[in-house]
């Protein structure tokens, strides 16, 4: 298997409309590790660390994100794979 790490920023109406929280669901689900944040400039940033096909899987979901949100832009940074992250959480 194929460990992968990728940094991604969201770009649409995805502040306030539960897209941390929904995207720790989806990695958890997908047994992906890493953490998700609001940057002041109204986007998200998540970093993304497990195995390629489950973290594509996030990645896929981020292009939609959760019901009330929009994305508008999603960029897509792939990283060397650290092994760093443990679990996944929401940063504040």
């Amino acid at each position: 298997m194929v460990k992968q790490r990728t940094r991604i920023l969201v770009t649409g109406k995805v502040q306030g409309v539960f897209f941390r929280q929904a995207t720790k669901v989806i990695a958890i689900k997908n047994n992906v590790n890493g953490w998700v944040k609001n940057l002041e400039n109204s986007q998200v940033e998540i970093l993304l660390e497990g195995e390629e096909i489950n973290v594509n899987s996030v990645v896929d979901w981020c292009r939609h994100g959760p019901a009330n949100s929009r994305v508008d832009k999603i960029e897509i940074n792939q990283q060397i794979f650290v092994g760093e992250l443990l679990n996944f959480e929401v940063l504040y």
